[in-house]
């Protein structure tokens, strides 16, 4: 007898109703919590309280029938996906991703590519949310192209994003954040505090290898047996050993127009040459801000700018492989990816009807209160503390995936506690991030993982995405990526190592 699989669509709508019955509980018997934050002014703790909002009041049944709308069309993964999936269609339709992919894949080993896949999915982290959007498409083309499961390249690029989440060699607008937390708590013990933008630089670059030799190991031992046959188009199909002139041509001038427009951008962002810089941010100070702050060009333009060279790629591979000579034939390749995707709309639909509606009850910030408060209880020092960390930012993560929201709830007493037991508050911010990207790939409160069940719907042939499966072929992953964390993370408390240039697990007085 066959278990039962469980729709996404269904599960969201669920999940959605079981929250407002949630809220209206623990509202019934004031569940609140109190946490404490630091003022960066007088460098002195000030107390919160932040407690469950009833949505099945008419206040929250109001704003539940007033925002649905506006929740959902500003839904951040609906735009990007739609949005990307129109670049996508023209590689795909003018011809160039079954070339350049089979290419690939014909010159290079299965284990070689997938490594690739996931070490680029990691560090597209660097790029904030876009690797959910970007990487995941990519993975599947290149496995579908390479005669292999499409689901292999959507878990493993989905897995390389989430664990790689907690893995930055450079400093990202995002860490820029964090550090500003954990510098104006630290301060609270030592006004004089300072920590260098390499802090972290050599137990990432550890991680981030490490880590993508695990990742690929679990793909191609655990997870590709597992997913069985799939059952090609004749196109797909097609082996190609040989290519003809026209599309060798065509390859040559998309990848050329791909190198010229790449070009372009990157003069773009280099400030102080004559007409560069225009995709930043000038009034920011550091140039991480400059990039990727919230006013820069660059930043809220990066999606349409991957579309669009995606667009130019494809439509000069078109012309010159002559598989694109119209413009009627130009208007399918555009709207070609956007072709059936009514059940994915009605999928973000729900997703973000749950998320908003969970965020809406508090539920998720007064678990994170909570658990922080712990902390204080139970009084570690030394490696239980760096465990009893690492143990705690794995389950917060689970109700509560903004980074910069829970380490403004957690850090006021996190770094502090760190910093009396002589453990240095960069340790505690690497520590937090690595658990809170542990339990990213577990919670469907992340909203991009719904792009996750949306992209293997896309290629789903044999009505094999259900919504507890989906989370199953994270599991080898999170242990072995769990693993590796627990060694790198006490190994360097241990050893005393520098976990960057200029920092250190423990602090010297």
């Amino acid at each position: 007898m066959k278990s039962k699989k469980f729709s996404p669509i269904f599960v969201f709508i669920l999940m959605t109703f079981i929250t407002i019955i949630l809220s209206f509980v623990l509202s019934f018997f004031d569940l609140q919590a109190e946490y404490s934050t630091v003022n960066s002014v007088t460098n002195t703790l000030q107390n919160n309280v932040i407690g469950v909002e009833n949505l099945l009041s008419t206040s929250g049944i109001k704003y539940i029938i007033t925002h649905t709308v506006s929740n959902f069309v500003n839904f951040a993964p609906l735009s990007t996906l739609i949005i990307i999936l129109i670049g996508i269609g023209v590689l795909e339709k003018s011809g160039f991703a079954r070339t350049f992919f089979t290419m690939i894949t014909q010159n290079f080993r299965k284990n070689s590519i997938t490594f690739m896949l996931i070490f680029l999915s990691v560090l597209s982290s660097l790029f904030g949310n876009i690797g959910f959007v970007l990487m995941l498409p990519i993975g599947a083309m290149l496995f579908k192209y390479g005669h292999r499961h499409p689901f292999g390249g959507i878990i493993a690029s989905f897995a390389g994003v989430c664990f790689g989440y907690g893995i930055n060699i450079f400093l990202t607008s995002q860490e820029t954040t964090l550090m500003g937390l954990t510098l104006t708590a630290a301060r609270v013990i030592d006004e004089s505090y300072a920590i260098g933008a390499n802090f972290q630089l050599f137990i990432m670059l550890i991680a981030l290898v490490v880590g993508s030799i695990l990742m690929t190991r679990v793909t191609e031992k655990v997870i590709m047996p597992k997913l069985g046959k799939y059952e090609f188009d004749e196109v797909e199909t097609l082996d190609k050993v040989k290519f003809t002139n026209r599309e060798l041509r065509g390859l040559i001038v998309g990848i050329g127009a791909a190198i010229i427009y790449v070009l372009f951008v990157i003069y773009m962002i280099i400030p102080g040459l004559p007409f560069s810089g225009q995709l930043l941010d000038s009034n920011a100070v550091y140039y991480i801000d400059k990039l990727f702050g919230a006013n820069s060009l660059f930043n809220q333009g990066f999606v349409f700018i991957i579309m669009f060279l995606f667009i130019v790629v494809g439509l000069a591979y078109g012309f010159f492989a002559k598989t694109v000579r119209t413009n009627k034939e130009i208007s399918e390749c555009l709207s070609y990816s956007l072709d059936g995707i009514g059940s994915i709309i009605v999928l973000i639909f729900v997703a973000s009807l749950f998320i908003s509606t969970f965020e809406k009850s508090n539920i998720g910030l007064v678990i994170v209160a909570l658990l922080t408060k712990l902390v204080d209880t139970f009084s570690f020092s030394g490696l239980g503390l760096v465990i009893f960390l690492f143990i705690l930012s794995i389950v917060a993560g689970l109700f509560y995936t903004g980074l910069e929201g829970k380490w403004q709830i957690m850090s006021a007493q996190v770094v502090p506690a760190f910093m009396n037991a002589s453990i240095s508050p960069e340790l505690a911010q690497i520590i937090y991030v690595a658990g809170s990207s542990l339990s990213l790939a577990f919670t469907p409160i992340m909203m991009y993982y719904v792009i996750y069940i949306a992209y293997m719907e896309k290629y789903d042939k044999g009505n094999q995405v259900s919504f507890f499966g989906s989370f199953k072929y994270m599991k080898s992953y999170g242990i072995y990526m769990l693993v590796m964390w627990f060694i790198l993370i006490v190994g360097f408390y241990i050893t005393g190592l520098p976990i960057g240039i200029g920092s250190h697990p423990v602090l010297a007085f």
